[in-house]
């Protein structure tokens, strides 16, 4: 058992709030590939359990982690986004989890191996596709100050993609896609 100032964990490396208490995005808990420490990533597993989070959503090309979250009880999902290609039918399957989750009043963290642009365009997508921020300019600018660096191609790809996606459904929609 953890005992003392290591109880309540450490949170994961660039962790940073995009919906305050709701919603959030860091690098893969246990850091990226050389840098992964199996105790860090058991601390701040804790952490994020202490936190309240309820759903881990890995973006991650392989399963890392999944076992880790299962082994310590903490839901999580895995999209794989591939690194080409059309990514548009896995960017609709994670807005649509993570829009459920949150309308559940879920807490849930977005991660992929490192908080670079990839995650910060999915991210970005969804408060564009999620209709929380107008248009992708907005999306972009917003996920810039968050993380304190400017987007790269990548990640405006991904904000664009989510353009094209179908809007979120409305709260009271029956799932038809339409507005009333």
């Amino acid at each position: 058992m953890v005992k003392g100032k290591w109880a309540a964990g450490i949170p994961p490396r660039n962790f940073t709030w995009v919906i305050k208490d709701r919603l959030a995005m860091s690098e893969r808990p246990g850091g990226f590939a050389p840098n992964h420490r199996k105790v860090r990533r058991q601390e701040e597993i804790i952490w994020l359990q202490v936190q309240g989070f309820t759903r881990v959503v890995s973006l991650l090309p392989s399963s890392h982690n999944l076992q880790a979250y299962e082994e310590k009880s903490l839901a999580s999902v895995h999209y794989p986004l591939p690194a080409s290609g059309d990514v548009r039918s896995v960017l609709g399957d994670v807005y649509r989890d993570v829009h459920a989750r949150l309308a559940a009043g879920e807490r849930v963290l977005v991660h992929q191996e490192e908080l670079g642009d990839r995650v910060s365009g999915v991210i970005g997508g969804y408060l564009l596709w999620s209709e929380r921020l107008p248009t992708g300019p907005q999306s972009i600018t917003v996920l810039e100050h968050l993380t304190g660096h400017p987007m790269g191609p990548a990640g405006r790809e991904l904000v664009a993609y989510a353009g094209q996606l179908a809007p979120a459904p409305a709260p009271h929609d029956t799932g038809t896609g339409r507005r009333s």
